[in-house]
């Protein structure tokens, strides 16, 4: 029995839902996402009382697995049409830093080359602190955008760019991540 399932998921003002058979379409102030549900749900939208209540269709096992799944994702849904998500990153490293130019943005991590990547549609990247050369403080940047797992995989192909090591620091982390840094190697004595 799935307890997140069984919730009721209530439609926040500014919000617009459209049910289409398995089609469910959010609209709002940060922008309009689409996604179609497997056939082992089943979806009922009460306008008046603005719930939306997810039901599986039967009791087998892949009804149960997707009765929760099913109303997390719409729930994250309205969410990110109200209010959006956002990931915050930070480059740390001499002489790292992040340029955006229209649709790209260019990542300096301590390669021969510049990372390039070409933002999807309906993300933004906002750039708080840029990093100076020759700046120990962290560049800090965020991306965001209505959908939840566009926000997430993008910023984990930003991060993968250049992970952070465990001895110096350097590389670039999410806002907040704590890592496990180690010792370097101890050198023995001259052996004279």
């Amino acid at each position: 029995m799935s307890r997140i399932g069984n919730q009721p998921i209530s439609v926040p003002n500014g919000v617009k839902v459209v049910i289409e058979g398995r089609n469910v379409s959010t609209d709002g102030p940060k922008g309009k996402l689409s996604w179609t549900h497997r056939p082992e749900i089943g979806l009922d939208y009460d306008q008046d009382a603005k719930v939306i209540t997810v039901q599986r269709k039967s009791n087998d096992r892949l009804s149960r697995m997707l009765h929760g799944t099913t109303r997390a994702l719409i729930a994250n849904m309205l969410e990110g049409c109200l209010n959006g998500y956002e990931r915050g990153l930070e480059i740390y490293g001499v002489g790292y830093g992040i340029q955006v130019q229209g649709q790209k943005v260019s990542l300096s991590v301590g390669y021969a080359h510049q990372c390039v990547f070409d933002i999807p549609d309906g993300l933004t990247i906002t750039v708080q602190t840029p990093q100076a050369r020759g700046d120990t403080d962290p560049a800090k940047f965020s991306v965001s955008g209505p959908d939840k797992q566009a926000v997430g995989q993008f910023a984990a192909r930003l991060r993968k760019a250049r992970p952070p090591e465990p001895y110096k620091g350097k590389g670039m982390r999410y806002a907040g991540e704590y890592i496990r840094r180690k010792a370097g190697k101890a050198f023995a004595g001259t052996g004279e």
